[in-house]
């Protein structure tokens, strides 16, 4: 029997050192059955912040070895879905279904908004990798 394809998902935010990264943490540890998630962010901060980290470590997740990275529109047809968290319209052109989140960026922000975003960073990518499963058991 043939095992499906993961779904390759692109998480996206402003500077790929907060919600993108918390996305992919949690989709990697959450659903890497049908996806396989990677972040980027329209202008890179160039690191995760510390913040991050934290929480996400709180969660048993450890992203520490992760790093802030560009999203490229021309590379976006890698995906078969891109995650937008920015904020921001993604350029015409695009080529591939993008679904939008409207997540605050925790940037600057206490510890308690970044465990409020994280939460709901996390409660989102569950809801697509059971999505993403209902869609692997129709086909």
């Amino acid at each position: 029997m043939n095992r499906p394809i993961p779904k390759k998902v692109l998480f996206l935010c402003l500077g790929n050192c907060c919600r993108s990264q918390m996305a992919e943490g949690f989709a990697i540890r959450y659903g890497s059955d049908v996806l396989k998630a990677e972040s980027a962010g329209l202008v890179p901060a160039g690191i995760v912040v510390n913040e991050t980290v934290r929480t996400m470590a709180e969660k048993n997740i450890d992203i520490s070895a992760h790093y802030s990275k560009g999203f490229s529109p021309a590379r976006a047809k890698d995906y078969d879905l891109v995650v937008n968290m920015s904020g921001l319209s993604l350029p015409n052109g695009v080529g591939v279904p993008v679904v939008q989140w409207d997540v605050p960026d925790p940037i600057g922000q206490c510890e308690t908004v970044y465990a409020q975003v994280r939460d709901q960073i996390e409660n989102l990518v569950m809801n697509l990798v059971l999505d993403l499963r209902r869609q692997r058991t129709k086909t």
